[in-house]
C-alpha cells in the first residue's frame, strides 16, 4: 500500500504577516483571447485551490511579476490543461503578462488534506512530513525528512542522515509502517541495503 501525500508545492519565503506560502501553480501562457491562462498546478488539490472565487496570491519572492493578488472567476479543463479565468483579465494581452507568474496561498489556509468524506488518517502535507524523525524499529535515528519527491509509481522521503548523505525511502505502508505527527517521527522498515544507497 502507498501512503498517499497530498502536495502542495514548496514552501516560499515568507509573506509580511510572518507566516509561509505555498506554491499552488505556475502561469504558463495566455490561452484564446478572452484571457484564459494555462496554468501549471503544483497541488495535488487543484479543485480547491483554483474554484471559482479563490484568492490567489502572486510569489513576490520568486522572479515574477509582482502584483496584486488574483480572484477566479472561471476554471476549466481542456486536452488534459487546467485553464483558469481572473477577475480584471479580459484579453490575451492582459492574461499573457501574467506569463511565468508563481501562484501561492498562505499555508495557514491550506486546509485539511483530505476532501469532506475521504479518510484522512492516513493522508498527510508535504509541510506535515517535512521535519519528522525517521527511526528504526529498534529505535536508533536514520535521520530528519528534508523533502518530498512525488515520483510516477511513488512517493519518496529524502532523510538526510547524521553523516550528511541523502537516502530516498520509499513511502509506503511495507517500508514506513507507522507516521506519528505528534511525535514528530516515523518508523522504518527497510529492506537490506536500502539505507546504504
Amino acid at each position: 500500500m502507498t501512503f498517499p501525500v497530498a502536495a502542495d508545492g514548496a514552501r516560499q519565503g515568507r509573506p509580511a504577516n510572518g507566516g509561509e506560502h505555498l506554491l499552488v501553480g505556475v502561469i504558463v501562457r495566455a490561452h484564446g483571447v478572452r484571457g484564459e491562462v494555462v496554468v501549471a498546478p503544483r497541488t495535488d488539490v487543484p479543485h480547491r485551490r483554483f474554484a471559482v472565487g479563490r484568492v490567489l496570491a502572486r510569489d513576490a519572492a520568486a522572479d515574477s511579476p509582482a502584483g496584486p493578488a488574483l480572484v477566479v472567476t472561471g476554471v476549466r479543463e481542456h486536452s488534459g490543461r487546467l485553464l483558469v479565468r481572473f477577475d480584471g483579465v479580459g484579453d490575451r494581452t492582459s492574461a499573457e503578462a501574467l506569463r511565468g507568474v508563481r501562484l501561492v496561498i498562505d499555508a495557514d489556509d491550506a486546509g485539511p488534506p483530505a476532501d469532506a468524506g475521504e479518510p484522512a488518517d492516513e493522508l498527510w502535507w508535504d509541510s506535515q512530513l517535512i521535519g519528522l524523525q525517521a527511526r528504526l524499529a529498534d529505535g536508533s535515528v536514520v535521520g530528519d525528512v528534508t523533502d518530498i519527491v512525488h515520483g510516477a509509481g511513488n512517493d519518496l522521503l529524502v532523510v538526510r542522515t547524521a553523516e550528511g548523505r541523502s537516502v530516498l525511502i520509499p513511502f509506503v505502508t511495507a517500508v514506513v509502517p507507522e507516521v506519528d505527527i505528534e511525535a514528530g517521527r516515523l518508523l522504518v522498515d527497510p529492506p537490506p541495503g536500502l539505507l546504504e544507497l
